[in-house]
């Protein structure tokens, strides 16, 4: 069985994260699904960034929330790389997406540019913060949800179950055969990340996923390879 792969940040361990550039190499490189992080600027925009703060992925300072989008634009984001907005990466990209909510705030705004770009069907929200997802649920009652988890990974199943969601997306040191039966039994997909080597594909192999999360194009490229 095949698996889902998933690129990080776009293609992180490559490209800028986080960037129109690196979303781009991902679909280039042929993975099935693009991850992107989202905060919201000081005037509400849906921007595209892991950390709550700009220092470690731009030339800027301080927090996401205390630029305006505009003012954001201007940082270089690598390699002369813009910080993007969620719907330029929808435009800037054909496949799939799962939008993480770093900051709960997000939540409203995402499912509004869900609701009025119709991309429902193309776009898995995912969360740490349950109310978030909660948030999420409320608004689009059809929509799919995906709860990630780090260290509270075992209680992963019952948590996904009663948000309402359909994927938990894990990292891979917390995940056990005994956590991953219970997800998948109650028909929840399992990925875990990061998957960045052959040994955390060996592991992911033991116990079952469905799909990875991974920054590596040599992992895309492993997993595309025909079976012999």
């Amino acid at each position: 069985m095949s698996l889902m792969i998933v690129g990080h940040r776009g293609l992180m361990g490559v490209e800028p994260e986080n960037t129109l550039r690196s979303f781009v190499r991902a679909e280039r490189e042929g993975v099935d699904v693009i991850e992107l992080d989202l905060h919201l600027s000081k005037d509400g925009a849906l921007v595209v960034m892991h950390d709550a703060d700009v220092d470690r992925t731009t030339d800027g300072a301080g927090p996401v929330a205390d630029h305006t989008a505009d003012a954001l634009r201007e940082l270089d984001a690598g390699l002369g790389e813009r910080v993007p907005l969620f719907e330029e990466v929808t435009e800037a990209v054909a496949l799939p997406l799962q939008a993480e909510i770093k900051d709960p705030a997000a939540a409203t705004a995402l499912a509004a540019v869900i609701t009025a770009r119709g991309l429902a069907g193309r776009v898995r929200v995912i969360s740490f913060h349950d109310e978030a997802l909660r948030t999420v649920r409320g608004l689009l009652p059809e929509q799919s949800i995906g709860l990630v988890t780090g260290r509270s990974t075992d209680t992963a199943a019952e948590r996904a179950r009663g948000l309402g969601a359909d994927l938990v997306s894990a990292e891979l040191p917390h995940l056990t055969r005994e956590a991953v039966d219970r997800c998948q039994a109650l028909g929840l997909e399992v990925i875990s990340w990061t998957v960045n080597t052959g040994e955390d594909l060996a592991r992911v192999r033991e116990l079952g996923l469905d799909g990875v999360v991974t920054d590596r194009p040599e992992i895309v490229a492993e997993l595309s390879r025909p079976a012999a």
